[in-house]
C-alpha cells in the first residue's frame, strides 16, 4: 500500500473537536441516567479525598499535640471510614463507566455493521476489507475506552483540580501563590510533552497498520511464499517494518520516561518551597504544623490529576481520529435505495425485458452499451462471450447490486427500481462461479438463516445437486462442521453446496453465473444431469465460459465489448459463422488438444 494511503488512514485532525464530541454524546443518550450517577459518585470520592488532608490537620493540631490518645484514635477511625467510603464510591463509578462503555460500543459496533450491510457492491471495490474491519474492531475499541475511562475521568480531574486549589486558597493563600510559582514549568513540559507524543502517536499508527496489512497480506498468500522459496525474503522485509515499529514506541517510552520524572522534579521544587515558607510562617505562629501537613498532602494531590490529564489527552485525540473515520462510513449514503412509493409484483412469473440498457463502473467506460433483450417466462437463456464483455456485470444489474445509467430493466413488466430490494431478491437465486461457504455446518450455509426452510427441503435440495451422499457420510450430516470459506471441500463441493442453497430458496427466476467453470468433468456431468428437473417451470439465466453446457439453452446470447452481437439457438449461431462460431471453435480445438496431448 502506498504511504499517502497510510497517512490518508491515520492522520490526525484535532485533540478536540466540538461537532464530532456532539455526535458522540449522542449514543450517552439511552445511558444518562448511569452517567449521571457516575458523576455524582465521581464527585463524592473527589470531596472525600478533599476531606483526608482535613482529617490530618485534625488529628495533628487538636489531639496529636495535646497527646489526647482517645481523640486519636477517633480520628484515625474516622479516617479509615472515609477511605473505605471513598474506595467504595470509586468502585461503583468505574463499574458504571466501563459498563456504559461497553454498552456504548456495542451500539456503535451494531449501527456501523447494519450500515454496512446497506452499502452497495461498488463501495466495497473501492474500500480495502482490511480498512472496514478496523473500523468496527479497533476504532470502535479507542471509543470505548474514552466513554469507559476518559470521559467522566476527565471531568473529575478536572473538579478535583478546581477543589484542591480552593482547598489551598482556604488553607493559606500566601503559601498558595508561593507554590504556584513552579506552575508555569509544568504547563511548559506539558506542552513539550504532548506536542512530542502527538507526533509519535500518529507514527505508531502509521507503522502499525502498515504491519497489519503485510501480515495479513502475506498469511493469505502464504502457498505462494512456500511454494517459491521466499519465506528468508518475507522473514527479512517483516523485521524491518516491525523494527521500525519498535523504534517508534521506544522513541514513546522515551518521552513518558522523561515527562513524569520531570513532573516529579517540578512537584518536588515545589514541596522545596512550601517546606521552606511554611517553616517560616510555623516559626512565626501564622501557620500550625498540621495545617502543613494537610497542605503538603493537597499539594502533592494536585499533581496527580495534571498527570492523568496527559494520559488522557492522548486517549480524546486518538477518539477524535477514529470518531472521524467511524462518522465519514456512517455518513456514506448507499446508493441502491427502495423508492418511497414501489409497486411490487403480487406474484414473480418470470418474464425479464431488457431494454437499452447502458452501464459504466466509471463514467465514460462504459460495459454495457445499450444492451437489448427479452427473456420469457420458464425461458433458459444463455449469455456468452469473452472475458470482460458485461455477462456479470449485466447479472449484478438484474439483482440491483449496481444501478444502470440509461434505459430499463422491468420484470413482469415492472421497473426493478420499482420493486423493493429485498422482494426483488428473494425472487431471484444465483449461483456463483466463486462461492462464499460460511463457516458453520451444512444446514446454515444453505438455510443462511432462514429458520422457515425446513431440514426436509435442504435435503431435498442436495439431493437434487447429487451432494446428500457426501453430506451423510460425514460425521454429523447436516450438522457436520464447515470450515471458514469451505476449507475442508474441494472447488466442485463448494459449487453444489452453493446451488442447494439457492435450490432452498426456491426461486422464480435462476441464474448460473460460470456455476461450472472450475468444476472437474464428472462433477459438471452431476450437475448437468440434473438441471433438466431443476430449471422445469423456472425462468433461468445461465453465463457459461464452457460453450459445451449451454447447447440445450432455448436462447443464447453473445457479448462482445458490452454490446449484443448475436441472439439465437446454438445450431442458429453456429450456421451464422460469427462471434459465436469462433468460440466454439476455439474451445473445440482446445479440448481436442487437451485430449490428443
Amino acid at each position: 500500500m502506498a504511504d499517502n494511503n497510510y497517512h490518508e488512514e491515520e492522520v490526525l485532525g484535532k485533540a478536540y473537536d466540538s461537532r464530532l464530541m456532539r455526535r458522540l454524546l449522542k449514543y450517552t443518550r439511552p445511558y444518562r441516567t448511569q452517567l449521571i450517577t457516575a458523576v455524582l459518585l465521581l464527585l463524592g470520592g473527589s470531596l472525600l479525598q478533599l476531606l483526608l488532608p482535613v482529617m490530618v490537620q485534625i488529628g495533628i493540631d487538636r489531639y496529636l499535640m495535646a497527646h489526647d490518645v482517645g481523640g486519636l484514635t477517633n480520628i484515625v477511625l474516622a479516617y479509615a471510614g472515609i477511605l473505605l467510603a471513598a474506595f467504595l464510591l470509586q468502585y461503583l463509578q468505574m463499574y458504571i463507566t466501563q459498563a456504559v462503555g461497553q454498552k456504548v460500543q456495542y451500539d456503535i459496533r451494531m449501527q456501523i455493521f447494519s450500515h454496512l450491510q446497506r452499502l452497495h457492491l461498488g463501495f466495497f471495490d473501492k474500500n480495502p476489507v482490511g480498512r472496514l474491519v478496523t473500523r468496527v474492531t479497533n476504532d470502535v475499541a479507542v471509543l470505548d475506552e474514552m466513554f469507559s475511562s476518559g470521559l467522566v475521568a476527565v471531568f473529575g480531574d478536572i473538579i478535583t483540580l478546581i477543589g484542591i486549589v480552593v482547598a489551598l486558597l482556604y488553607y493559606n493563600w500566601k503559601l498558595a501563590l508561593m507554590t504556584f510559582v513552579v506552575l508555569p514549568l509544568l504547563i511548559i513540559a506539558t506542552m513539550i510533552f504532548r506536542k512530542k507524543v502527538r507526533a509519535i502517536y500518529r507514527e505508531v499508527r502509521i507503522r502499525l497498520a502498515r504491519l497489519n496489512a503485510f501480515v495479513q497480506e502475506h498469511i493469505n498468500g502464504m502457498s505462494v511464499i512456500q511454494l517459491f522459496n521466499r519465506e528468508k525474503t518475507i522473514y527479512s522485509d517483516f523485521l524491518g517494518i516491525n523494527d521500525r515499529l519498535r523504534q517508534m514506541h521506544l522513541k514513546s517510552i522515551y518521552y513518558y520516561a522523561t515527562f513524569f520524572p520531570v513532573v516529579e522534579i517540578i512537584s518536588a521544587i515545589s514541596l522545596a518551597i512550601l517546606l521552606y515558607y511554611g517553616g517560616l510562617q510555623i516559626s512565626a505562629d501564622t501557620l500550625t504544623f498540621g495545617e502543613l501537613v494537610a497542605f503538603i498532602q493537597l499539594v502533592q494531590r494536585f499533581y496527580n490529576p495534571i498527570r492523568d490529564l496527559s494520559e488522557k489527552y492522548n486517549i480524546l485525540q486518538s477518539s477524535m481520529a477514529s470518531s472521524e473515520r467511524i462518522f465519514k462510513l456512517l455518513d456514506t449514503e448507499p446508493e441502491i435505495v427502495d423508492k418511497k412509493e414501489t409497486s411490487p409484483p403480487s406474484t414473480f412469473k418470470g418474464k425479464i425485458e431488457f431494454d437499452n440498457v447502458r452501464f459504466a463502473y466509471k463514467e465514460g467506460e462504459d460495459v454495457l452499451k445499450d444492451v437489448s433483450f427479452t427473456v420469457s417466462p420458464g425461458e433458459k437463456v444463455a449469455i456468452v462471450g469473452a472475458t470482460g464483455a458485461g455477462k456479470t456485470s449485466l447479472i449484478s444489474l438484474l439483482f440491483r447490486f449496481y444501478d444502470y445509467q440509461k434505459g430499463s430493466i422491468k420484470i413482469d413488466g415492472v421497473d426493478i427500481k420499482d420493486i423493493p430490494i429485498k422482494r426483488l431478491r428473494s425472487q431471484l437465486g444465483l449461483v456463483l462461479q466463486d462461492v462464499f461457504i460460511f463457516s458453520g455446518d451444512y444446514a446454515g450455509n444453505i438455510r443462511l438463516g432462514r429458520k422457515d426452510i425446513p431440514e426436509d427441503k435442504i435435503i431435498d435440495a442436495l439431493k437434487k445437486v447429487n451432494l446428500l451422499d457426501y453430506v451423510m457420510t460425514t460425521e454429523g450430516g447436516l450438522s457436520s462442521e464447515v470450515k471458514e470459506r469451505g476449507a475442508t471441500l474441494s472447488t466442485g463441493q463448494k459449487q453444489l453446496l452453493s446451488f442447494a442453497r439457492a435450490l432452498a430458496f426456491d426461486p422464480n427466476i435462476l441464474v448460473l453465473d460460470e456455476a461450472t467453470s472450475s468444476v472437474d468433468t464428472a462433477t459438471e456431468k452431476m450437475i448437468q444431469e440434473a438441471l433438466d428437473n431443476l430449471l422445469e417451470n423456472r425462468t433461468a439465466i445461465m453465463i457459461a465460459h464452457r460453450l459445451s453446457t449451454i447447447e440445450k439453452a432455448d436462447k443464447i446470447i453473445v457479448l462482445h465489448h458490452g454490446q449484443l452481437r448475436e441472439m439465437g439457438k446454438h445450431k442458429e449461431l453456429l450456421d451464422q459463422k460469427g462471434i459465436y462460431y469462433r468460440l466454439y471453435q476455439m474451445q473445440f480445438k482446445q479440448k481436442l488438444s487437451r485430449a490428443t496431448g
